[in-house]
């Protein structure tokens, strides 16, 4: 795909992830509206919500691309037409949104070649936008309507980190350690693979299953404004659907940072 076709996908693909946040915001959430999941998880009106603006206008965008979404029929993963896709998650954070804090995310990425090559991630309660494209860079707009590019901290070793709210393992603080990590922020949903892409924390591990849609849209962001997005041992994360809908775990940090102890894990 061109730059020029990049571009104005991109701008499509704000544009609807817009629309899902605002399709989220206009929901005042009862308690009969919080379902469970099958695997426990909770979900809303408002994940349905989201996920209808998102599948319809993807599916007008570009027909002929497969949609993986968390909310979605995932019964077909045998094709080989999922080398290239979208990869969805409508609202990242459930957890978070039902206790009416604010990091739940909306995210949209385009997966070419097992890679994710372009991602939105809305930030609807902040009114916040990140995306990036490939060979674009990435940006982060708010209420001013003014994009500025991101880029990490460009750490060679981690003082910050930014954790999950509801996944921090007795591992996840072990590996900091090890790092001499200082100071941690917890935080949910793809805004902490943001924060790194930002520069407002140098890392973050994940050292526990996480599925495709919850990563593809931050990653894509934080691979284009200078970061890594690793596996456990230390390699590229991939997004090939027919390997698995989840992943052991991952770390993002800025390209030139030292992470002793992950490339050597069993």
């Amino acid at each position: 795909m061109d730059l020029a076709t990049m571009t104005e996908l991109l701008g499509q693909v704000r544009r609807i992830a817009l629309g899902a946040g605002r399709a989220i915001r206009e929901i005042s959430l009862q308690p009969a509206d919080v379902t469970a999941k099958a695997d426990g998880t909770p979900l809303t009106r408002a994940d349905l919500a989201s996920q209808e603006v998102i599948l319809a206008a993807l599916a007008a965008l570009e027909p002929t691309l497969p949609i993986l979404s968390e909310e979605g029929d995932l019964e077909d993963l045998d094709q080989e037409a999922w080398r290239t896709y979208w990869c969805v998650d409508p609202l990242d954070g459930t957890k978070e949104f039902v206790q009416g804090l604010g990091d739940y995310t909306v995210n949209i990425a385009l997966v070419e070649s097992y890679r994710p090559t372009l991602g939105v991630v809305g930030v609807p309660a902040a009114e916040v936008l990140y995306f990036a494209a490939r060979g674009m860079g990435a940006f982060r707009v708010d209420r001013s309507g003014k994009p500025q590019r991101i880029r990490p901290s460009g750490a060679r070793q981690p003082r910050t980190a930014v954790v999950s709210r509801t996944h921090l393992s007795p591992e996840t603080k072990d590996f900091l350690a090890r790092l001499n990590v200082t100071e941690t922020v917890q935080r949910g949903s793809a805004v902490k693979m943001c924060a790194v892409a930002e520069g407002t924390a140098d890392i973050y591990p994940r050292l526990g299953p996480t599925s495709l849609w919850d990563t593809a849209a931050g990653a894509a962001i934080a691979l284009e404004a200078g970061c890594r997005v690793l596996d456990l041992r230390g390699r590229d994360l991939t997004y090939d659907p027919l390997a698995g809908l989840t992943r052991p775990g991952f770390v993002v940090c800025p390209a030139g940072m030292e992470l002793p102890g992950l490339t050597d894990r069993p």
